[in-house]
């Protein structure tokens, strides 16, 4: 058994470790007498004495950011957990299919123990590796342990057998029931109805954690909540959690809102009164020192090269590194000349002809050269300059479909490039086709591959030399970048902005000739290009470049270069210092006090302080001074804002800010103290550059100056910046040509500035400070969260290692109009349900203490799976397009919609209705015409209708036996399309005797007592039916078991059987057998059955005489079907009404004897089984039958019997309609070639009683338009319980009309009509004509007054054929007469009708019916008591679930319904099970999107698991009943908070 342990946190339970106990506790106590407990995965860190500086400490191999990291903040976060400890959140554990939980063997943990973990496993893959901080190492580990033990006395187990989830807590909620403190215990009410026949004791455990098995039925278990409330199964415990969780107040009640007279307003964000707003003066605009300019300057960077490549040609200028971080290669500036001007030459002139050159000056060239190639790049980069083309430098595609670059394809199609320059090694590595060549890259123009060695060029000829100009305004390179939603612009840089920048940085950077620098960073953009390939040349400087893939092997490779070459420079990423901090041993060689200079390029990431502070304390000691580390903050357009300044005076500490983490969030500088837990610290990024100007504007609306205490966005104006975004007018307008204005409306300079893309604001002394970038913003609510800021919280959440160290991403996505916050994570390939589930439940929390924002959705995906940037980051557009298409496959989700959604529309009150005496006049109701209709009336109609003069079907059959003998009245199709069986007039009738004979002989009945016919759809059921009524018998038709289902299918029949009080039972032979045997023995007790009379030997013999009824008013036989909602209910038809309903369709139909019509129906209940038993004796036509079953062998025999037979009129159901949609969706052309032909169909009805499935009756239409079938042919019927067919299309009258309504508004039961195709609008296809004798009126079902016209209410109906009432309904004792004889409250107060129990409404339409009266449209809107009442709306389920179908392409089918007023929503899913939790967050999100409500259980089942009646109706309370009962075995159960 597995044992259970309340865990620290009070999230969720701990699954006990069997295996490896004793490894992980033994180390740390004596074995006490019975240690049942796993150490939980979150104490797992090593508990050692605290050593003297804590970044000496050998990391626990840990998932720590140190980029991200602030102790203080780390600290923050832990105390803001330790606030939620003590009120415990219950969040109810998903619950997940086993093959969908990675189980990873426990091998997999190293015990606790400060030597653990294998050295380079954080370095190589890029992981950091953290400390345990002191807040979480100081637990003891007995204290803990003994927690643990006494603290487990209220847990109780029930180990199951059908576990549906490894998440090993899923099926033990009981114990986190025990801890939730919940306060209201009263479980659910038990719906499944099975308890009541199972008594069960509940035992209370004794002792600490006993283990016992719970009772079962099924695979249902029964536990008890923490107090001993026995709860139906695991699944009812978790959503009495949910509920419970979700009663807690959590977000202020919302205000009053504005509610129109029709619609829901959304609510919209007020701003909250007492937020802080910007009080200090306005800004002034900062200027930088002036640009020195120092004479012997060159007058361009060309210039600079040809000078340092004749006056120093063996000065270094670039050295590699090989992966061992051996030097690889010294590239001098002479060679860096000499090769330049080679290629610069060949592009010029080798490409294409002398007359029609390929390049010419101020053409865009793209650089596709490797990350380890620096020098190969550097002289393609030079050979462009010289040439003047313009080079545009970009990754290597690695794959023709890398994240990102399709968007690089676009900007160099945009660019007009034709030419990419590339190494030999990059060209040989590109991905080849079959014929050697490069194909093209997705999105890509097409390129001609041009490489750069020079053994691949021709030297130029002597008296060839480059053009070498003075600076100007063409453009010099163009630098890529990605934006926020992964579009990538290109950015122009002039040659006069890039010489300017290169005397900036010189001047800032105090470079000198022949220093040497390291470079880490990219050298193909940003800070990396900058300082490592530009500037370098102009001050003849030595760049000793270290690829990433050095970096991956050893992370300390920078350091030992920077000593071993005693640099003066080091350009790095706090990544970079991180990661050197994890790898660093006592290395006794390491000497930095060479380094003047550290410029850490990401320096205005927030977070980056932590790095740099943490570098600081360990390096102190190396020789690294305090005032070498030089933060700089930069941005693609603006290139350098502003970089600190080196200085030799080490008493100036440089500038912090702790600034609070809420004013942030409403724009405001507000300085905190170090002690409150939401507070970011920020250090200063240096001075603004020399010869530019800074200021910070208001990031949206007028550039408008921000105040001194106001966070803005930073504008740059200067030289040196990018001019404009490649080819993008309009866009270049908004960013490079920017106006700042004063609060008076002046601007602030002539000059135009260019918004740098960063959030901050100059502080004292005119340091920049930054807090975040405007990409990474993110509005909630009226509040801006910075990604970063998010991100780094919840790196924070330290007591799990649990994600890898900069595998995490932020980013917002937009559901009902406000931005919601995702946050996506890879999670360690060796952590389990609980360590996730447990991780995300604490950055909830933390998340919310120190962000006071709820996240809308967390989703951890495996190790190793989020699409990466060609640097190893996260691609985070790519990751959030994979998220809102459902293809990211997370192996855990946790949605809260409940406590992120705000501004959901109020919950409806319902209002009074308005008195009967304001409202009725004349035939008007508020003004508008009363809705009634009717069909055409029975009693005016000529028709030579002979079977009229008799009341009873019985006298029909014996007169046609008499005067037609020998016409053919049915025949029976099997699935080969052959005639199975067909019958006559009489020989139906001799049938019919000799089965009456039977009854009255060998089941001695009486006439009135009823019979259970039980057959498969066939003559023999209708044999019977007129042997019953010969007999004077009152027929029950019951579908027969199923012979491969019985458990599931027999039950049901013996329902019937039992209800109907049936006093014998006819079958065949072959059913009989089935019947009584063994497996029949297991499903129900088969000695309760009546006498079994089997048809297939009949006695020879005629009766005496035929019985025939005393009254048209007594029964002639009960029709029972199970509804939608799980009811089985009976409804009683007398003669008369069985009379006047086979007229009124005769007369719909048009049906005499020469007639022939194909039915594929079930034959059992409502419409089917009038028209497969009882139309054809009345009219005389001939039916052609169809067993839909057979359908499943042969998907084509239905419409291939309507086309041989040359059938006009045809009846089918929705489930006959998709086989054929389905089954036949490519099979059209060959259908045609075997002849079928449906052009002579007139009328093919889909018997229904639900609204009109529009989208299949179309699909249907389309599809066998191409056969000859009319679209005007297809049509519905409409029938209840009440009345079984109030509408069927029929031969005459107008095509059937459709309208579009507002959703919205028919939430509050309002019918308002729109335009096709506008937002919310939803299709209605009226149900076919009104039958002839039926009058429908609509009534408001609470009050029973008439509606008017267009008006949304009950239908009732008044006909001959109603039925006369219900013969017990099963399952509901209480369903009163009225639904057969209700009277409205006013107006027409004498007529009596039947509650059909549907919405709908009636419209007047401009067409005409057959009497030339103007035609009334009924449109079935649904079943009442299927809607469902959330949040006082009223919703139909199938409205919910066509929006959750076409949310993912693997959603095959889909039903809803609520429970203990949560939604549950439960798909079917096509695809592999890695799909399942994708679907969560789409299901939840078009939910939310398209119906304003919250979803709050998304169930993901197999295909087929929700289950479909004969007619094709989804049986929700059969589904619901099963979840509950915990008897799917669903794919995923997510519980969203």
């Amino acid at each position: 058994s597995e044992c259970l342990l309340p865990s620290l946190t009070g999230d969720i339970t701990q699954k006990g470790y069997e295996k490896k106990r004793s490894k992980l506790i033994g180390a740390y106590l004596p074995q006490p007498p019975r240690v049942d407990q796993a150490l939980p995965p979150e104490r797992r860190a090593p508990v050692t004495p605290a050593s003297s500086t804590r970044y000496h400490r050998r990391r626990s191999s840990g998932s720590r950011d140190e980029r991200y990291r602030s102790d203080v903040h780390t600290e923050a976060v832990q105390a803001a957990l330790a606030k939620h400890k003590e009120r415990k959140m219950a969040v109810p554990m998903p619950s997940k299919r086993r093959s969908l939980v990675v189980q990873t063997s426990m091998d997999a943990y190293t015990p606790p123990d400060t030597s653990s973990g294998s050295e380079d496993e954080g370095s190589v893959q890029g992981d950091s590796q953290g400390t345990p901080t002191s807040s979480q190492g100081s637990i003891n580990m007995e204290h803990w342990i003994s927690q643990a033990i006494h603290g487990s006395t209220t847990s109780t187990t029930s180990s199951s057998s059908t576990q549906s989830g490894g998440s090993g807590a899923a099926h033990r909620l009981a114990d986190v029931m025990a801890q939730t403190h919940i306060e209201n215990h009263s479980a659910p009410p038990d719906v499944t109805t099975y308890t009541s026949e199972h008594p069960i004791q509940v035992e209370r455990p004794q002792g600490s954690t006993t283990s016992r098995t719970a009772p079962k039925y099924g695979n249902a278990e029964l536990m008890e909540t923490g107090d001993g409330v026995p709860v139906s199964s695991r699944v009812s415990a978790k959503i009495q959690q949910l509920v419970n969780t979700l009663k807690r107040p959590k977000r202020p009640p919302l205000r009053e809102f504005f509610v129109d007279d029709f619609e829901e307003l959304l609510e919209v964000q007020q701003p909250d009164p007492n937020q802080p707003k910007p009080e200090g003066a306005q800004m002034l605009a900062m200027r930088g020192e002036q640009l020195g300019v120092v004479t012997n300057w060159p007058p361009s960077l060309e210039a600079a090269l040809q000078r340092w490549g004749t006056i120093s040609p063996k000065a270094p200028c670039l050295t590699t590194m090989d992966t061992n971080g051996k030097p690889l290669y010294i590239l001098t500036y002479g060679k860096l000349w000499t090769r330049s001007m080679k290629v610069a030459y060949n592009i010029l002139h080798k490409l294409g002809t002398k007359q029609e050159p390929m390049v010419r000056p101020g053409d865009r060239v793209a650089l596709v050269f490797p990350n380890n190639d620096p020098a190969a790049s550097m002289v393609a980069f030079y050979g462009c300059l010289l040439a003047e083309v313009v080079p545009v430098p970009i990754e290597v595609p690695l794959t023709r479909k890398d994240a990102g670059s399709q968007q690089i394809g676009f900007l160099l199609g945009s660019c007009g490039v034709t030419v990419a320059l590339t190494s030999d090694a990059c060209h040989k590595g590109l991905p080849k086709s079959p014929t050697g060549e490069i194909p093209q890259f997705k999105g890509w123009p097409k390129l001609l591959w041009f490489v750069t060695e020079s053994k691949h060029l021709s030297k130029p000829p002597r008296d060839w030399f480059p053009h070498i100009k003075d600076a100007n305004n063409d453009t010099a390179y163009i630098e890529y970048k990605t934006c926020k939603d992964g579009s990538v612009l290109g950015v122009t840089v002039t040659r006069i902005a890039l010489l300017t920048h290169c005397q900036a940085l010189t001047q800032a950077c105090g470079y000198t000739e022949a220093e040497t620098i390291v470079n880490v960073l990219d050298f193909k953009k940003d800070v990396g290009l900058w300082h490592g390939i530009l500037t370098s040349v102009m001050n003849m400087m030595h760049v000793i470049s270290i690829p990433y893939s050095l970096m991956k092997v050893n992370p300390l490779s920078w350091i030992q270069k920077v000593c071993q070459y005693k640099a003066k420079v080091a350009c790095v990423k706090s990544r970079d210092m991180h990661w050197a901090l994890v790898a660093h041993r006592d290395q006794r060689d390491i000497n930095l006090s060479s380094l003047r200079m550290l410029i850490v390029a990401d320096g205005a990431n927030p977070w980056s302080i932590s790095s740099c502070d943490a570098f600081l304390n360990v390096f102190q000691s190396k020789g690294l001074r305090q005032e070498v580390i030089c933060p700089c903050a930069s941005s693609p357009e603006a290139l350098t804002v502003a970089i600190r300044r080196p200085t030799d005076d080490s008493n100036q500490p440089p500038g912090r800010g702790v600034l609070s983490m809420h004013g942030l969030t409403y724009g405001v500088i507000r300085v905190d103290s170090e002690e409150k837990l939401s507070v970011l610290t920020v250090q200063d990024v240096g001075l603004v550059m020399p010869g530019a100007i800074m200021c910070s504007v208001k990031p949206d609306g007028i550039p408008q100056l921000c105040r001194t205490d106001e966070i803005g966005e930073l504008c740059v104006c200067a030289i040196a910046t990018g001019t404009s975004y490649y080819g993008l007018s309009g866009m270049t307008k908004n960013t490079f040509e920017v106006f700042p204005v004063t609060s008076s409306g002046a601007p602030v300079s002539e000059y135009p500035f260019v918004r740098t893309g960063l959030l901050g604001f100059i502080g004292p002394g005119g340091l920049v400070f930054v807090v975040g970038k405007m990409d990474g913003l993110m509005v909630v609510s009226g509040r801006r969260h910075n990604a970063d800021d998010i991100v780094a919280t919840a790196l924070a959440v330290e007591p799990m290692k649990f994600v890898y160290r900069g595998r995490i991403a932020v980013f917002s996505v937009t559901v009902l109009h406000d931005e919601r916050i995702v946050i996506v994570a890879e999670q360690r390939p060796d952590s389990t349900e609980e360590d996730s589930f447990q991780w995300m439940s604490r950055v909830l929390q933390a998340i919310d203490s120190i962000h006071q924002v709820g996240v809308y959705c967390l989703a951890l995906v495996p190790a190793n799976t989020l699409p990466k940037t060609p640097l190893g980051g996260i691609h985070l557009s790519e990751t959030k397009q994979l998220f809102l298409e459902g293809s990211l496959h997370p192996c855990n989700v946790l949605m809260c919609p409940h406590t992120c959604v705000t501004n959901l529309p109020k919950p409806r009150q319902k209002q009074p209705e308005i008195g009967p005496a304001s409202v009725m006049v004349g035939n008007l109701v508020s003004g508008k015409r009363i809705a009634q209709a009717s069909g055409r009336d029975l009693g005016q109609i000529e028709d030579n209708d002979q079977a009229r003069k008799f009341l009873f079907l019985s006298e029909v059959l014996q007169w046609r036996a008499q005067t037609t003998p020998d016409h053919v009245l049915y025949t029976l199709l099997n699935c080969r399309g052959t005639i199975a069986s067909s019958l006559t007039c009489v020989q139906l009738h001799k049938r019919a005797e000799k089965i009456a004979v039977m009854l009255m002989e060998r089941g001695h009945l009486q006439d009135g007592d009823h019979v259970a016919l039980v057959y498969p759809p066939g003559i023999d059921l209708i044999a019977a039916f007129y042997g019953c009524l010969y007999a004077g018998c009152v027929p029950i038709t019951v579908r027969p078991p199923h012979p491969q289902n019985i458990a599931t299918t027999l039950p049901t029949v013996k329902m019937i059987v039992e209800v109907s009080r049936s006093a014998c039972l006819m079958t065949t032979q072959l059913i009989c057998k089935l019947l009584r045997s063994r497996e029949a023995a297991a499903a129900v007790d088969v000695r309760a059955w009546p006498p079994i009379l089997d048809t297939d030997d009949l006695p020879k013999k005629r009766p005496a005489q035929i019985y025939k009824p005393s009254n048209p008013d007594t029964l002639a036989y009960l029709d029972f079907s199970v509804s939608t909602t799980g009811m089985l209910a009976g409804v009683k038809m007398s003669h008369a009404a069985t009379s006047a309903f086979c007229r009124s369709i005769k007369l719909q139909c048009e049906l005499y004897p020469s007639r022939e019509v194909a039915i594929c129906l079930d034959p059992y209940c409502g419409l089917g089984f009038v028209l497969w038993c009882l139309c054809s004796v009345y009219s005389g036509h001939q039916s052609i039958l169809i067993p839909p079953s057979e359908l499943e062998t042969n998907p084509a025999l239905w419409l291939l019997a309507v086309s041989q037979y040359k059938v006009r009129d045809t009846f089918c159901s929705y489930s006959v309609m998709e086989l054929c949609t389905k089954g036949l969706g490519s099979q059209t052309e060959s259908l045609k070639a075997r002849g079928l032909d449906l052009s002579r169909v007139r009328t093919c009805v889909v018997v229904a009683e639900e609204r009109p499935r529009i989208a299949l009756t179309q699909s249907f239409s389309k599809l066998f338009k191409d056969l000859g079938l009319h679209p005007r042919a297809v049509s519905t019927s409409f029938g209840c319980r009440v009345n079984l067919a109030i509408c069927l299309q029929g031969t005459s009258g107008p095509d059937p009309t459709t309208v579009y309504v507002d959703m919205r508004a028919l939430r509050h039961d309002r019918v308002r009509l729109v335009e096709r195709g506008s937002p919310h609008s939803l299709p209605l296809m009226e149900s076919g004509k009104i039958l002839p004798g039926v009058r429908i009126i609509i009534a408001n079902p609470e009050t029973k007054g008439p509606l008017g016209d267009s008006h949304l209410g009950e239908i009732w109906v008044h006909s001959a054929h109603n039925a006369s009432g219900y013969f017990t309904i099963y399952g509901d004792e209480s369903l009163q007469s009225d639904h057969f004889s209700s009277r409205l409250s006013f107006g027409d107060t004498q007529t009596v009708w039947a509650r059909t129990g549907y919405l709908g409404f009636l419209r007047r339409t401009e067409l005409t019916d057959a009497n030339g009266e103007r035609h009334d449209a009924l449109y079935v809107v649904g079943a009442l008591d299927e809607a469902m009442e959330l949040r006082g709306m009223r919703y139909h389920p199938i409205d919910i679930e066509t929006s959750v179908i076409r949310a993912h392409k693997s959603v095959t089918e889909c039903a809803v319904f609520t429970w203990t007023n949560l939604l549950v929503v439960v798909v079917e899913l096509d695809g592999s099970e890695q799909e399942a939790l994708d679907l969560v967050p789409l299901v939840t999100n078009v939910v939310l999107e398209e119906h304003y409500l919250v979803v709050g259980v998304v169930v993901v089942v197999d295909i087929g698991v929700i289950p479909i009646n004969s007619r094709g109706e989804k049986q929700r309370m059969h589904l619901r009943d099963g979840f509950l009962a915990d008897q799917l075995d669903p794919i995923y159960v997510a519980y969203n908070m």
